[in-house]
């Protein structure tokens, strides 16, 4: 195996949860020795190649979650290594709309939209006169070299599709144990509820005593292949378990995602953010798609880094180390 150092690492991986970390790990091409960070770095790096570019894996310390956690892991990142560009990979809870028919294990991809540049901090702002919450702020869009990769991937998509089938297969290949023994695989439509937003869950850990009744009748798609939603992803400290707070915003903000850790990145640390639909973002939630969504997740990831040009890498400027817990 050949011999790298930190300069030949140039694209950064952020992973929430050790369920996505590992998905991405799977994804990888081959693994690298690890090299240690800078001193005061406390981070926990993986190292591997997809294609011809080199990555540099981190995941937030174990029980931590938020923009201020994510932050800190980028801000070191960017000290230990001579960062470029990133991505931040994941899992999230899905918008569903007539405009956005998204499903668990979709993927959500961060793309301007509207007034924001791809991620907007939902719960950061400030009560105004008769009780209005009003967001404040602005977070940076991602690097252009990740913007006209996107744009190629978009129409490769449309031309001749893009096989995030194919990706999966590579992860199930290459780390057969997560799908045998940690269910990083497709859960079946029929565990696809998506209930009336103003339907709340009952009780308990799974929806079976939820009234059946409630949940929107959707057409069945022809094929388990996850789609692709391009969007503004809502960000922020609090976890979103509110379907009908979760249509409200999505609406005003053009959201098709929530999740809990870009905006803590965007102003220091750019990146395209990628989620994989785990859950609605409604009092429904459950751990069961999970795994998979964090394996669609890391399935875009892989086929997307093919769509980016190595020399506009090389030719963006190093990312510099500093934190933005949030604005």
């Amino acid at each position: 195996m050949a011999t790298y150092k930190k300069g030949d690492y140039q694209i950064g991986i952020i992973c929430a949860l050790h369920t996505e970390s590992a998905a991405m790990i799977a994804m990888l091409d081959e693994s690298h020795h690890t090299l240690p960070p800078q001193k005061g770095d406390p981070n926990a790096y993986s190292f591997g190649r997809i294609g011809v570019h080199n990555l540099v894996i981190a995941c937030l310390p174990a029980g931590t979650t938020g923009v201020g956690s994510a932050a800190v892991v980028a801000n070191n990142m960017s000290r230990s290594f001579s960062i470029k560009i990133g991505l931040m990979v994941g899992i999230g809870g899905g918008v569903p709309s007539k405009k956005s028919d998204i499903r668990l294990g979709d993927v959500a991809v961060s793309e301007p939209t509207g007034n924001h540049g791809g991620v907007v901090q939902w719960d950061f702002g400030k009560t105004e006169q008769g009780g209005e919450f009003r967001r404040t702020g602005t977070l940076n869009r991602p690097p252009e070299v990740l913007l006209h990769a996107l744009q190629a991937l978009k129409i490769r998509d449309v031309t001749d599709g893009i096989f995030l089938n194919r990706a999966l297969e590579t992860m199930a290949t290459n780390k057969p144990r997560l799908v045998e023994d940690f269910d990083y695989q497709y859960q079946g439509a029929e565990e696809d509820q998506l209930f009336q937003s103003a339907y709340d869950h009952p009780a308990g850990d799974t929806c079976e005593d939820c009234d059946t009744k409630q949940v929107i009748e959707r057409k069945p798609r022809k094929s388990t292949v996850p789609r692709v939603f391009y969007g503004n992803i809502a960000s922020g400290n609090q976890v979103m378990k509110h379907g009908t707070t979760r249509d409200e915003i999505g609406k005003k903000e053009e959201v098709i995602c929530f999740e809990m850790e870009a905006a803590g990145l965007m102003n220091n640390f750019p990146c395209l953010v990628i989620r994989g639909i785990c859950d609605y973002a409604d009092s429904h939630k459950n751990k069961m798609w999970q795994a998979y969504a964090a394996a669609t997740a890391a399935a875009f990831a892989r086929v997307f880094l093919g769509f980016v040009q190595k020399q506009e890498v090389i030719d963006t400027p190093s990312m510099s180390p500093g934190m933005s817990p949030g604005m």
